[in-house]
């Protein structure tokens, strides 16, 4: 069966919106314990801060909160700006979520390509890759749950992990500076979309060190959410794909390669284009088995939340029944 998930960053148009937002938060957590119910693989986070959209600033937070609700399905937050954070206090963090989880966290960790964030929670931005690897030491370290030397005091972070001998971690990035860092902490690369002259160094520097890993670079894929009539879709909703796309267009530097990294200027482009599609329960069926993956989502762009629950009616109903059958 496809591996299906369904990415969650509570994007709104109005985030002031109190009630509205409140709404979303809650709309994401009920629909991640209904697919819970129904077959779904996983649930993807994001990290990001000070946007006019209120894109997901704690994907922590909404992890614990989805866990606690469901039993099976994964959280992968992809991905967690670790220089942003205190290493001791976010491996408490993910240590207790991978307790109260019995190991369904997941991290990718990434340094962030938006230097306005660093300024805002007073990080250095230039000393981020440094930062990242410092972090990355006393967050392993931590997780061995015995003392170590840790800013000229001997520490210990208790409670240790569930997952052993540490919570799944993978390193992300885009260029050769994250394949390094990977294979040097003997960790996965985890890649925004195929590059094969990264993807070769990691496995060239892995061989050199002696270390067992692999990577994952996703190729072909599509933002979905399921409708009736695609055409009515894109007409009448159409505008909420664009919302994200344009936004997460304007923060690319220069040279940044994501498979999610839209060029769209108007929403007839966004359809061509292919990254985000709406889907009839059977095309969606038919791409799940096609590509191995489907990936939902369903409050894409401020979507309203009625829509949002319609699309999971379809696919709880119509979609996850034939990709069982």
């Amino acid at each position: 069966m496809a591996f299906c998930l369904m990415r969650l960053n509570f994007v709104n148009g109005n985030p002031s919106d109190a009630d509205e937002m409140a709404s979303r938060y809650r709309a994401g957590i009920e629909m991640s314990a209904f697919l819970d119910k129904h077959g779904f693989y996983g649930v993807t986070l994001e990290e990001h801060h000070t946007t006019h959209v209120g894109w997901s600033p704690t994907p922590l937070v909404n992890a614990a909160a989805i866990l606690a609700v469901t039993e099976k399905i994964t959280v992968a937050v992809t991905a967690l700006l670790v220089p942003l954070h205190d290493p001791i206090r976010v491996a408490e963090d993910i240590a207790v979520l991978d307790l109260m989880s019995r190991g369904r966290i997941s991290i990718t960790t990434g340094i962030g390509y938006r230097p306005e964030e660093y300024v805002a929670l007073g990080k250095n931005w230039k000393r981020r890759g440094s930062i990242l690897d410092k972090s990355l030491e006393v967050m392993l370290q931590a997780w061995k749950g015995e003392p170590f030397q840790h800013l000229g005091s001997m520490v210990q972070v208790t409670p240790r992990p569930f997952t052993r001998p540490h919570p799944a971690v993978f390193i992300g990035g885009s260029g050769p500076a994250a394949a390094r860092r990977a294979a040097r902490f003997g960790l996965p690369l985890q890649l925004p979309g195929k590059n094969p002259a990264v993807e070769e160094m990691y496995r060239t520097e892995c061989e050199r060190l002696g270390v067992q890993g692999f990577c994952i670079a996703p190729d072909n894929v599509a933002m979905v959410h399921v409708v009736a009539d695609p055409d009515q879709a894109w007409a009448e909703l159409g505008h909420h794909f664009m919302v994200e796309a344009n936004l997460y267009s304007s923060w690319q530097p220069e040279g940044q390669t994501s498979a999610v990294h839209s060029h769209a200027t108007t929403v007839e482009e966004l359809r061509t284009e292919g990254i985000y599609q709406f889907l009839t329960p059977e095309q969606a069926v038919e791409r799940a088995r096609s590509t191995g993956v489907l990936t939902i989502h369903p409050l894409v762009g401020g979507m309203p939340i009625d829509e949002a629950w319609a699309s999971i009616g379809m696919i709880a109903d119509r979609v996850m029944p034939a990709l069982r059958g």
